[in-house]
């Protein structure tokens, strides 16, 4: 892949979504011949990846094919640090010497009233119906409710139709699809970067000026661009003017827009509206733009795997229903969705405010915290994550350095996700995910103790106060 380094990267491959195991696939906008420093650090990364596991780097296997080859040596920060965290998993009395996972997107606040709805008699429901295969869209009772949960939350004007709705088995597989049914081989996907810059005095903020030259740089034809409201892992909120400007854009270039809307009921200041591409009254071009949402963020629930998308583009509904018997979902797993999402007494008074009301004492802890060391952050009231700034602890100022840093945080007992694992185009940001129980990161004050080992041999000694500071706050 060739890049440019812009606020806008640009892909070949399928684009990623928030799982172990995707995010690393996207990179800078195509056009130079020579990868930039981020990407070439993340080439380097995969022997170092290889080394910390404890095994050779990956070589070509003769079992494979060269796409099978590919995709076997293509693991990424992300996947190696949740592949530690597997190995090693804290637990409380089994393994207390565990390592304590702030890396993953996952809500783990609310798992009490999860469990207390989802064992309800109506939950409990089998059906000669369910047992058997369904439309591949999905059934027609869960779009149906997909279809009146998006019209009330995302305050869509019009009534939305369930034939506009696609269900699969997560949004990855959603994002896959869509890439098979709009994209060629070399066409080329724009996807917005975590952009250091100082515009409108916001960093790392998309303006339509950054699409227009990351557009403008690429040498292949651009398919689609992707649009993340809330935004992985800035946790920005683009107001509804920013998004109409960047739906213009996309209309003006003949663009298919893929907006990702996954954590939108996840904003935590009840002062701060979210405001969805479907609340708007008329969309740019309503035939190109194409709405995701899921259950893994806003409910708390990725291992349910459900996504959904509404379109009102009827070829690519079709294309898509063609591929769903690769992405199917279980009719049992489909009535329970149905089930949650018509209980809009339970959404709305019971989950929702007691979600939020969580994730806002869980922010403001970790951000307090991080406050109290001097590490700088990006203060947004959304998402389950903290962009925070570690620049100052980098010997220089090279994705090496930060990989060494992310290492470092490993040999400790915590993992955390480094900014080049997402295309960063500046070295020494991390996201720290904060949606975990309180109990839980009290019990990690007890591994920090156990875990704090001597000086490995160059390490400098301020960082690892820091090191120290940072993990033994974030465990109280």
């Amino acid at each position: 892949m060739t890049t440019v380094a812009t606020s806008v990267s640009s892909s070949s491959s399928q684009p990623p979504s928030e799982a172990p195991a995707t995010q690393a696939v996207s990179t800078q906008a195509t056009v130079k011949s020579t990868p930039p420093t981020s990407v070439k650090a993340c080439e380097r990364s995969q022997n170092v990846l290889a080394t910390l596991r404890g095994a050779e780097p990956l070589g070509h296997s003769v079992y494979l094919s060269n796409r099978g080859n590919s995709i076997r040596q293509n693991q990424g920060i992300l996947q190696e640090s949740y592949a530690q965290y597997a190995m090693d998993k804290h637990h409380g009395t089994e393994n207390p010497d565990g390592i304590i996972n702030m890396a993953t997107s996952e809500n783990k606040l609310c798992y009490d009233l999860l469990h207390k709805r989802l064992t309800k008699p109506d939950m409990l429901y089998i059906s000669p119906s369910l047992l058997q295969y369904s439309d591949w869209r999905a059934h027609t009772f869960l779009r149906e409710e997909v279809a009146k949960f998006l019209t009330h939350y995302c305050r869509s004007p019009k009534p939305l139709k369930a034939d506009n709705v696609v269900v699969m088995n997560g949004c990855s597989s959603l994002f896959s699809c869509i890439a098979a049914v709009i994209c060629d081989p070399k066409d080329v996907i724009l996807i917005p970067t975590p952009f250091y810059g100082t515009q409108n005095g916001r960093p790392f903020h998309l303006t339509v000026g950054k699409l227009e030259e990351g557009l403008k740089r690429a040498k292949q034809q651009v398919i689609p661009v992707i649009l993340m409201n809330p935004h992985n892992p800035l946790a920005e909120i683009y107001t509804p003017e920013e998004m109409i400007a960047f739906l213009e854009f996309a209309k003006r270039n003949e663009l298919h827009s893929i907006v990702d809307e996954v954590y939108m009921l996840t904003v935590f200041d009840e002062h701060v509206v979210f405001h969805s591409v479907l609340s708007v009254d008329s969309l740019p071009d309503a035939q190109r733009t194409h709405v995701m949402w899921g259950m893994s963020k806003d409910f708390a629930m990725a291992g349910t795997r459900l996504g959904t998308l509404y379109t009102e583009n009827n070829d690519l509904l079709e294309a898509m229903a063609q591929l769903g018997s690769f992405h199917g979902i279980s009719g049992t797993t489909q009535h329970q969705v149905a089930q949650l999402l018509k209980d809009r007494e339970w959404i709305s008074e019971d989950f929702l405010p007691e979600n939020r009301c969580k994730l806002k004492a869980a922010h403001s802890y970790l951000t307090g915290e991080l406050q109290s060391i001097g590490v700088p952050y990006l203060d947004r009231p959304a998402s389950l994550y903290v962009w925070a700034d570690f620049r100052e602890y980098l010997r220089e100022s090279t994705f090496e350095e930060e990989l060494s840093l992310w290492r470092r945080f490993l040999r400790h007992k915590v993992v955390l996700s480094c900014g080049q694992a997402f295309f960063c185009s500046t070295p020494g940001w991390f996201r720290i995910v904060f949606s975990d129980q309180h109990l839980h990161l009290q019990l990690g004050q007890s591994v920090v103790s156990k875990n704090t080992p001597e000086l490995s041999a160059g390490e400098d000694p301020e960082i690892l106060d820091v090191f120290k500071a940072l993990l033994q706050s974030a465990r109280k």
